[in-house]
């Protein structure tokens, strides 16, 4: 399968000053693709913003008119982490249109990264959190749950527990949503115990991994609890939040994965697309703050999409086994693992 990235130069003009979600951060992952000779073979796509209706599937009305009045009023800090500048809410909208936009390349045989900002997944539905303001991969799971889908997996590997996107959907069956992530760290949720509420209870699935895990552990982590869940979901559609942050070198993680760890993740994510939904898998940028690893890592995530192979990874720590073993003894209450 063809892999597109879809990206626009617009998605720096939301303007965060001098702070880690900087406008820089999806410009270097570009210009060093750009510079690399997987450049070719990538399909570069330009999104269109989302519509007011596309975020009011997640979000409360008064949230978006929040963000929509602190950008036209030129700006402000929503919260300690969080900027709006003057042309934030417009580039909010084309990231959540960018995320959407890799639906639409299903039909073309594609697989896709949307490499938009700001990033989503700390979102929730009445307010703005963690450099997040609208969640875009909610806005695609609620858009496939609108057009008629009832089963869409959402993995997120970002080393930050994925609390927005749990929240919107922690009573709801359509969505499995599993998050690997470190343990303790921001924004503190995200523990074993919390496996859904009502009619969701069992399809939220949460694989807290305490610091210093890497490649290996997440190779375990997939090999003994997500995959076997996801294999019993046979999901629809498959949705990555994809942020790398988990990356040794990336300074708001405690993490040790490598660009070869997020690569046999792609690879990982791919096989499960094709097992259960003819190839329909879209990754959608999170955090990830060093540039270099950062590119790094999305390079390495592009060409496992691209040929389909990755490096082994090696065995993981017994700190890891440990997590992952308390993770399967919770979920057993749902699914055969």
């Amino acid at each position: 399968m063809q892999t597109a990235i879809i990206w626009d130069e617009a998605y720096a003009e939301h303007d965060t000053g001098s702070h880690p979600e900087g406008a820089d951060r999806i410009s270097t992952i570009v210009g060093y693709l750009q510079a690399a000779d997987i450049w070719p073979q990538l399909r570069l796509v330009a999104p269109r913003p989302a519509t007011e209706k596309d975020i009011l599937l997640v979000h409360a009305r008064q949230h978006l008119e929040m963000v929509r009045r602190a950008a036209a009023a030129g700006g402000r800090w929503l919260d300690g982490d969080t900027h709006v500048s003057a042309r934030s809410f417009e580039i909010a909208l084309l990231a959540a249109g960018g995320a959407l936009e890799t639906i639409g390349l299903w039909d073309q045989g594609q697989t896709s990264f949307a490499l938009v900002r700001p990033p989503g997944h700390h979102a929730l539905p009445d307010r703005a959190m963690g450099f997040c303001l609208f969640n875009n991969i909610a806005i695609v799971a609620a858009t496939l749950l609108e057009r008629g889908l009832e089963r869409i997996a959402i993995i997120d590997w970002d080393v930050h527990h994925g609390n927005g996107t749990q929240a919107m959907f922690l009573d709801d069956p359509r969505v499995l949503f599993i998050s690997l992530h470190q343990w303790p760290l921001f924004p503190g949720s995200g523990w074993f115990s919390e496996t859904g509420l009502g009619e969701g209870e069992g399809f939220t699935v949460n694989m807290p991994l305490p610091p210093g895990c890497g490649d290996g552990d997440y190779g375990q982590a997939f090999e003994t609890l997500i995959e076997p869940i996801v294999d019993q979901y046979r999901p629809q559609a498959v949705l990555v939040s994809a942020g790398q942050d988990a990356h040794v070198d990336d300074p708001l993680g405690s993490m040790t994965v490598t660009e070869d760890g997020f690569g046999a993740m792609a690879l990982r994510c791919l096989e499960l697309a094709k097992r259960h939904c003819d190839g329909r898998l879209a990754l959608v940028l999170e955090g990830g703050y060093d540039r270099v690893a950062s590119a790094h890592a999305v390079e390495a995530i592009l060409r496992s999409l691209i040929s389909e192979q990755a490096p082994a990874t090696g065995e993981g720590s017994a700190q890891g086994a440990a997590a992952v073993e308390r993770a399967v003894e919770t979920q057993r209450a749902y699914w055969d693992v």
